[in-house]
């Protein structure tokens, strides 16, 4: 009869799940940065990417510490939450609408990743492993960030935008200046640390030329 698991056991097949969602969300990051409007919720999913794959370094080293080889596990959970978001991307929505759904697939991926560190951490902590604890500590804070920065940037105008039918606003400044348009520029700003980055300015034109603007 073979003998049974340990926490070790455990603890080091979810190192390897984490590893490979980790490795997932590296590739569904570049998409949602690509399909992006809003040109903060794009600088935000690129700047996510980066730290993702410091996440990545992070748990090579904690694999390195504990003479395991480093390879991930396939994660059914991180795979189910991007094949979603890549449904969604093949739906027709508004622009607006749009960063809102990706905002809210990002979300999602940092809740699955929030609490699949807490677990680590807590079972680092109790076999004794304090180093490997302080580094999924590190990872930890930084996907709470982002999950932070996502809610600042939708609440920052996306979402009410999306609710009031108006696109996302484009990459590039428009000249209107052959267009009487009065534009209200409400600049908001969800400030904060490294993350997600900060909330976008949005600006509403007169519904009398919302399609020219869009």
């Amino acid at each position: 009869m073979a003998e049974a698991g340990t926490l070790h056991d455990a603890f080091v097949n979810e190192l390897r799940d984490t590893y490979d969602a980790e490795q997932q969300l590296t590739r569904a990051l570049s998409t949602l940065a690509s399909a992006a409007r809003s040109a903060d919720l794009r600088s935000a999913f690129k700047e996510h990417l980066e730290e993702t794959r410091g996440h990545l370094e992070r748990l090579e080293a904690i694999f390195e510490s504990m003479d395991e080889p480093v390879k991930g596990k396939r994660c059914e959970g991180m795979a189910g939450i991007i094949e979603e978001g890549k449904a969604n991307l093949n739906e027709d929505f508004d622009e607006a609408t749009m960063d809102a759904i990706l905002i809210a697939g990002g979300q999602r991926a940092e809740h699955y990743e929030i609490a699949a560190y807490n677990t680590l951490i807590a079972w680092a902590r109790a076999m004794g492993h304090i180093e490997a604890a302080d580094l999924l500590r590190e990872t930890l804070r930084e996907e709470r960030a982002a999950e932070e920065r996502l809610s600042a940037i939708a609440e920052g105008g996306i979402n009410q935008e999306a609710a009031d039918g108006v696109d996302a606003p484009e990459d590039e400044d428009t000249d209107d200046a052959d267009d009487e348009v009065e534009i209200e520029v409400v600049d908001k700003d969800s400030g904060g640390s490294s993350g997600f980055g900060r909330s976008a300015s949005g600006a509403k034109a007169s519904s009398s030329k919302k399609a020219a603007l869009r």
